[in-house]
């Protein structure tokens, strides 16, 4: 059974970082699954914030943030990282990871498989 497990949300003032974490059990081989982050504001809907799988590399969804959050795994610890950095209040959210066979996608409704989500809170 796929369990994903997102930790490191938290508190930050603005122009800070954040490294999100994302523990995946269940998945023998990262390399054959996508893992995508996607976060949700109050009031918005989800969107797709970065993906890594081993059929696409990195795909990121939100080029207008301009280097600002890189996605990568350690597959040894089964677990996928989004490094966030120069934190704005625009990017609070709840931040959830989600899983799906081989390739990444931008829709939520691709993923079968979430976790249960972080809290990031940015303030100015």
């Amino acid at each position: 059974q796929v369990q994903l497990v997102e930790s490191g949300g938290g508190l930050v003032q603005s122009g800070g970082s954040l490294r999100l974490s994302c523990e995946t059990s269940g998945i023998t081989n990262l390399d054959l699954v996508a893992i995508a982050w996607f976060r949700q504001a109050p009031g918005k809907e989800r969107e797709g914030v970065s993906c890594i799988s081993g059929r696409d590399g990195i795909v990121d969804y939100q080029h207008s943030r301009k280097g600002r959050f890189t996605i990568s795994k350690d597959d040894t610890e089964n677990t996928v990282y989004l490094q966030m950095d120069s934190l704005t209040p625009g990017d609070t959210a709840v931040y959830y990871c989600a899983a799906r066979n081989f390739y990444c996608d931008d829709q939520s409704r691709a993923y079968g498989f979430w976790g249960q989500g972080t809290q990031v809170a940015v303030s100015s």
